[in-house]
């Protein structure tokens, strides 16, 4: 009987030579994490360098220093005469027992799994599963000039700690920019933070003590549940539906737990790109109000709606004045994630609160991101630089929608703006993720959106990156075989 040895196949993902990435930083990543994933079993033999040069489009000699790199990681081993092949792993650590052979197990998809793979992908390259817009979209040389020309100033105000509350004016710009929404705020009630994500962290650490309950959107922002978790905090989701929260299930279950906080995403809400109708606004109000509830209005998708003469778009925070309601915004979806520049708008003492509970974390944020977007909302290149955006997420949306409804996958509602299609495919999408990351696809599962992380038929789509021709394939083969 003749022994045979498996191919491995070529990698999925594509070799981009935009992102700035040596190509063969990306090939090692990219074949370390199909190991790592179980995708690449041990013994496997790799393709030749030759014909992973031609596949790839790459020179021989970037492909030898991948496959030596590899080796000298412990994930290949190179064999005279025969190749390259998949390294047995447990085999590094030998003072570990054997485990005793058992079925391979799916991957456990939670938050943590999305995000790992998500970091995982190609720097730029667009995922279905991302809640970014792909690099392309955005202004990188806007914003390398808007680096150059900070650079070109006197270099000892950039070697100091900055000011607590961020930087002076970039919060004057926010000021005016919050009023543009009708939300009054003096500098001092703004502090600079690292991106929405830190923001929700200080607000939660000044706000709630471990024991609390803390609402949220259900979906919602998938980060925030650990995060909140991790603090001691008892999440609770309210059902989210076309214009807003479930108010007689906000009221029901807010007379019950008595929250601390309520999160919520009043425009372009995320996964759904639905916004807050002006009722429910009023209604949510009233509901704190009664039950003592700060309302944190995440507002991070803020940018990408045309405004309220194109559609109609009702915030809470300029109904209450940051009396109850705090402000949380950021430019990670419009500029750049790398930035990390987000922001809190509070009532004076609040910010105060805050502003001190920040330096304990990390004294300031950096001062340079914080110059980078001050020059760049203060030179008037924004406004235009977000109409491009929202121009090409209005002819991408249409596309996606039809794509969908043709596979027969269901959507509650057709969002007119946002990045966002909240798509029901009528099976368990933890299965259908499991079997995509298969084939070197990146989904976001529904399941991951809700605090209870019970399975979902529902899984979020970013319209701007739906061009891969194998995500479509695979949607259409998957759909297909569970009629």
């Amino acid at each position: 009987m003749t022994n045979t040895i498996s191919q491995a196949p070529m990698l999925q993902a594509p070799i981009s030579r935009d992102s700035g990435e040596p190509l063969a930083d990306q090939i090692v990543r990219a074949i370390a994490a199909r190991i790592d994933d179980k995708h690449l079993r041990a013994g496997a033999r790799m393709p030749s360098i030759r014909q992973f040069a031609g596949k790839h489009g790459v020179s021989p000699f970037t492909v030898v220093a991948s496959y030596d790199r590899l080796v000298a990681q412990g994930y290949l081993e190179s064999r005279r005469g025969a190749g390259f092949f998949v390294r047995e792993r447990a085999s590094l650590n030998t003072a570990l027992p054997a485990a005793a052979p058992t079925a391979a197990a799916a991957p456990k998809l939670d938050v943590v799994w999305l995000i790992r793979n998500l970091f995982r992908q190609v720097p730029g390259e667009a995922s279905p599963a991302a809640g970014v817009l792909p690099a392309a979209w955005l202004d990188g040389p806007g914003i390398a000039a808007a680096l150059r020309a900070i650079g070109r100033q006197q270099g000892g105000m950039l070697l100091n700690y900055g000011n607590p509350y961020g930087y002076l004016p970039l919060r004057q710009q926010l000021q005016r920019k919050l009023a543009e929404l009708e939300i009054e705020a003096a500098p001092e009630q703004i502090v600079t933070t690292v991106g929405v994500t830190q923001a929700l962290d200080l607000v939660a650490r000044e706000l709630c003590r471990p024991g609390d309950t803390v609402f949220v959107d259900d979906p919602a922002w998938f980060l925030m549940f650990g995060s909140f978790a991790a603090l001691g905090l008892k999440v609770i989701g309210i059902p989210r539906l076309a214009d807003g929260p479930d108010v007689a299930k906000l009221a029901q279950l807010a007379a019950l737990h008595k929250p601390r906080l309520f999160v919520v995403n009043s425009v372009l809400h995320n996964p759904s790109s639905s916004s807050l109708s002006a009722a429910k606004a009023f209604q949510v109000l009233r509901i704190a109000e009664e039950h003592g509830i700060t309302i944190v209005e995440d507002d991070i998708y803020c940018d990408l709606h045309p405004g309220p003469a194109v559609q109609a778009a009702t915030r809470m925070a300029p109904l209450d004045q940051l009396r109850r309601v705090i402000y949380l915004s950021g430019f990670s979806k419009s500029l750049a994630a790398n930035l990390r520049v987000g922001f809190i708008a509070a009532s004076p003492e609040l910010a105060q609160r805050l502003a001190d509970r920040k330096m304990l974390a990390t004294l300031t944020t950096s001062e340079l991101g914080e110059r980078v977007v001050y020059k760049i909302l203060s030179e008037g290149v924004y406004r235009k630089h977000l109409e491009r955006i929202r121009g090409r997420l209005d002819a991408a949306r249409p596309q996606a929608i039809r794509r969908v409804e043709a596979l027969g996958l269901g959507l509650d509602s057709q969002p007119t703006a946002g990045m966002f299609l909240w798509v029901d495919a009528g099976r368990d999408t933890s299965v259908l993720a499991a079997q995509a990351m298969e084939q070197g696809l990146l989904l976001a599962p529904g399941s991951l959106f809700s605090p209870d992380q019970l399975p979902s038929t529902r899984m979020r789509l970013n319209v701007a990156a739906l061009e891969d021709a194998r995500l479509w394939d695979f949607l259409a083969g998957a759909i297909g075989r569970a009629r």
